[in-house]
């Protein structure tokens, strides 16, 4: 048997703009004519440089030659000495992971034959699951943002909520993508996750019902404000066919005649590179830089947007802490490029843009190649990108799930009764406050609560008072008079001062 590590030379590689893992396909023709300008600029050179330049390949290669050898050493003596038999897929998968730990970027990763075929099924039009984006950081799964509507996002999970363990097995050395096949699953079934949720001293087990998660990219709709007629465009994400909708859409909203643009890309991940230029090439101001590509080199490529006529209505874009990778493309060029303001909280920051290499047998590396910088050249990568107009929302929308394992009652001090209490505010049922301590005060909120939801009067909050709770907290939260951030947005296009 060849046990030798060998990575395969593809015809095909493909872009990934987002952690959704959307893709862009290059070919490698194009590597090839850069190959051939080279070699004709080598061939220019002075003798003296051509035997520099031999010997220096010959240094390198006598070095490649040496790491294979001690990987297959390596590779040897665990099959032949360990004390227990090892797989050697299971070695070869171990040392490519390993590899790529030492890269500290938790977006470059590997992935097996059964988990590249999963990352591609994801890309279809839809899948069952959870709906949430997540990513690597610092060695746990990470969630980047529930998707809008989503059963994640009823369930109450947040961005930057940390999963340690998924229906209670420590997934602590698992990769990204084998935590995704753990989490996924059939339409209707029960996925129990535990949470590490910054801020929140004790841990939380979140149960997400899954079910059919549909890819539909682009929402739109108008609002009447003031008197005029504002068009709003919500992306959810950027798939392969997001632009053509895009256009789609935003050519619909012109002919009703809006007065001006919400493009909303809150909670949106990311996804296709080219997505997000055409989407710039239809309301960024042509010749305004949409991106900027940066290589290993420090080379840069930019996108320049080819819009014929700029556009004579305002445009107001929103953003939050679930925007991340193309999403922050966007939202950067709006303001950079376009002038526009953005309203909301500061980005996710994922600056950077990965490449699918297929190894041949199925298997796959994701691997960071290149930087992204905004339309003026700034590099977003963990800092994100900076609303113009910062806006909070209230508190509620992000209270932790109620945990009624026990029933919550006069005297108890808790951080389960703390949430209860900043949900019973939002609902306009005034607990007097929301620092964890069950008083009078409270139990008169809580029996106001259930009096007004038609449910046992206790003055206690049991399982289904806490389950009423939190679904009209789901219900208040998706009504947009409530929704500050896009109520300031749809001022700022009507102010007429």
């Amino acid at each position: 048997m060849n046990n030798k590590l060998v990575l395969s030379v593809v015809a095909v590689i493909a872009l990934l703009i987002g952690a959704g893992g959307m893709l862009a396909f290059l070919s490698v023709s194009d590597a090839g004519q850069t190959g051939q300008q080279g070699n004709a600029s080598e061939q220019a050179s002075t003798q003296d440089e051509s035997e520099s330049s031999t010997q220096g390949n010959s240094i390198e290669g006598q070095e490649d030659q040496e790491g294979d050898e001690q990987i297959q050493q390596a590779l040897e003596m665990i099959q032949n000495s360990y004390v227990e038999d090892v797989e050697e897929e299971e070695l070869v998968e171990g040392a490519i992971s390993g590899m790529l730990d030492t890269l500290e970027d938790p977006y470059s990763v590997y992935m097996n034959q059964s988990t590249a075929e999963e990352f591609m099924n994801s890309l279809e039009s839809s899948f069952e699951g959870i709906g949430a984006e997540v990513s690597m950081e610092e060695g746990r799964v990470t969630i980047m943002a529930p998707f809008r509507d989503s059963p994640a996002e009823e369930a109450g999970l947040r961005p930057n909520d940390q999963i340690l363990e998924i229906d209670g097995e420590d997934i602590e050395g698992l990769s990204l993508y084998d935590a995704v096949l753990k989490i996924r699953g059939e339409k209707g079934t029960t996925v129990t996750l535990t949470i590490d949720r910054p801020g929140v001293s004790e841990l939380m087990e979140i149960d997400v019902v899954r079910d059919e998660i549909p890819i539909e990219t682009v929402y739109s709709e108008t609002i009447e404000q003031n008197g005029q007629t504002i068009g709003v465009l919500e992306l959810r994400s950027f798939s392969e066919d997001t632009a053509e909708r895009f256009e789609e859409e935003l050519e619909s909203l012109e002919s009703e005649g809006i007065d001006g643009l919400i493009v909303d890309v809150r909670g949106n991940p990311g996804g296709f590179l080219q997505s997000v230029e055409d989407i710039g090439n239809a309301i960024i101001p042509g010749g305004e830089t949409v991106v900027q590509i940066e290589d290993r080199d420090g080379n840069i490529s930019e996108h320049i947007s080819d819009l014929s006529e700029d556009k004579e209505y305002p445009i107001v874009g929103l953003i939050d802490e679930g925007s991340a990778s193309a999403s922050e493309i966007l939202a950067a060029a709006l303001h950079e490029a376009g002038g526009h303001e953005l309203v909301g909280n500061a980005t996710f920051g994922k600056g950077t843009v990965q490449q699918t290499l297929p190894m041949g047998d199925g298997s796959q590396l994701k691997l960071t190649l290149f930087r992204w910088l905004t339309s003026d050249g700034n590099d977003i990568n963990e800092e994100g990108v900076q609303p113009t107009v910062e806006v909070d929302q209230p508190d509620y929308f992000f209270a932790s799930p109620i945990d009624a394992e026990e029933t919550l009652e006069l005297d108890m001090l808790n951080e389960n009764i703390e949430n209860a209490q900043i949900m019973l505010e939002g609902l306009e049922f005034d607990p007097g406050r929301t620092d964890g301590y069950f008083d009078e005060e409270t139990e008169a909120a809580v029996r106001e609560f259930q009096e007004s939801a038609d449910i046992e009067t206790t003055g206690t909050i049991d399982e289904a008072t806490s389950n009423a709770i939190q679904e009209q907290v789901i219900e208040s939260v998706r009504e947009r008079e409530n929704d500050e951030q896009f109520q300031r947005a749809a001022e700022l296009l009507t102010d007429t001062e």
